[in-house]
């Protein structure tokens, strides 16, 4: 396949079309859409695995997404709920610096402590160690309860810790959006100001990923059925956001602004690495 055309297949899938619907648009195979993905994938693993070293931060929010592989929890059997990670509802771990925007890391499993300490080890080692220790001096996080043994475990007394947790009404209605009617902010460890402690600029972020891939949409046909194709595809939005995205009223992509590059890149240069 020509480059030109591959490139096309992948920046059809990163402004939010399905695999179908970028088959049509092509005149291409679902195969052939696929391959072209899961070699983005890769690419763009990689490319991030590179990049994303000795990142500085002030303030790192965390949150998690959800979706599903090939059927929802509730629709498995009970020997899939116990053996298998592949399927059922899965979330998207991610880590956003709040000033630059850079997503520093995500990862995508299920909703457990042993991911949860597995994502903040991770985050920890992208992060800038000055002096033997991480140059990340506070973390806002949600309820989840396995944040703050995780975060001690990864960062140890080497960051601050906030827990936000918001309190909705109406939060049980299926269909239509809850109202916040207020939060309880939770300092863990470290002197911070209560009001620091935040997570709406990752949640937000939560917002431009179901909008830019297919696979995380609500109540659609498309969503993954197989674990390695929505892996592919975080992988390729991950990296896209990072350097050819320019969030809201900024002028300059995240990694411009976290100091990782000089220029905003293009879609072409992206996927030459």
């Amino acid at each position: 396949m020509k480059i030109e055309k591959r490139n096309t297949i992948l920046r059809h899938l990163v402004e939010g079309n399905s695999i179908r619907s970028t088959c049509r648009l092509m005149g291409s195979q679902i195969r052939t859409v696929l391959n072209q993905l899961e070699w983005a994938g890769d690419h763009c693993a990689a490319l991030l695995a590179d990049r994303l070293q000795g990142v500085k931060c002030r303030h790192l929010e965390c949150d998690e997404i959800w979706t599903y592989v090939a059927r929802k929890q509730a629709n498995l059997t009970i020997e899939e709920r116990a053996l298998r990670h592949d399927v059922g509802d899965l979330y998207l771990f991610t880590a956003q610096d709040q000033d630059s925007r850079l997503i520093v890391h995500h990862l995508l499993g299920k909703r457990s402590a042993d991911n949860t300490r597995r994502f903040m080890v991770q985050l920890a080692d992208n992060m800038a160690q000055p002096d033997g220790g991480y140059g990340c001096p506070q973390i806002s996080v949600d309820g989840f309860p396995a944040y703050p043994e995780a975060v001690d475990l990864a960062f140890g007394k080497d960051c601050k810790l906030g827990v936000i947790i918001k309190q909705y009404r109406n939060a049980r209605l299926q269909y239509d959006p809850s109202e916040i009617v207020g939060t309880k902010r939770k300092r863990m460890r470290g002197a911070i100001e209560d009001r620091s402690i935040c997570t709406s600029h990752v949640e937000r972020n939560n917002l431009t990923i179901r909008t830019f891939m297919k696979r995380f949409c609500r109540l659609t046909m498309g969503f993954s059925r197989k674990i390695e194709n929505l892996e592919a595809a975080v992988n390729l939005h991950m990296a896209y956001f990072n350097f050819c995205w320019r969030p809201g009223t900024m002028k300059v992509t995240p990694a411009q602004a976290a100091g990782l590059t000089d220029h905003c890149w293009t879609f072409d240069e992206l996927l030459r690495g």
